[in-house]
């Protein structure tokens, strides 16, 4: 089951955390298909955030398809999303050991993360075409 973590100060609305929360769960393998979400209840008690806060994300994670409302028992996951590194890929442990030496060089969480970021941009973001159709 999945643990929501609310950041108030982020800048970010509380429902769209839990939405990506739920997205990220769903490509790490947290949640898969059948499985069943915190109950509004459960989230409050855990986030002490507004109950309608929690039913407006799992009604977003509902309209794209990822969720399903089951009436008195509950809301659960309808499909996964894309297949991240597993516990055990080269991959991942890659990214563990690079994490290890930005932490040893000095970088802190926020400074990772712009890294990263601004790595993931640089490689994942379609370049844009001039008008004569040329790329640059």
């Amino acid at each position: 089951m999945v643990e929501y973590r609310i950041d108030r100060h982020s800048g970010v609305a509380t429902y769209v955390q839990i939405v990506q929360q739920t997205k990220q769960a769903l490509r790490l393998g947290l949640l898969e298909p059948g499985d069943k979400l915190p109950t509004a209840r459960e989230v409050v008690e855990a986030t002490a955030i507004n109950p309608n806060t929690v039913l407006k994300a799992y009604r977003e994670l509902e309209r794209e398809g990822l969720v399903e409302a089951r009436r008195g028992l509950g809301t659960f996951v309808q499909r996964s999303l894309g297949a991240v590194a597993a516990e055990d890929s080269p991959l991942r442990a890659e990214l563990h050991a690079w994490a290890d030496r930005a932490r040893e060089a000095g970088l802190d969480r926020d400074d990772v993360a712009a890294l990263f970021t601004a790595v993931l941009d640089e490689r994942f973001t379609v370049p844009e075409m001039h008008s004569q159709g040329d790329p640059s």
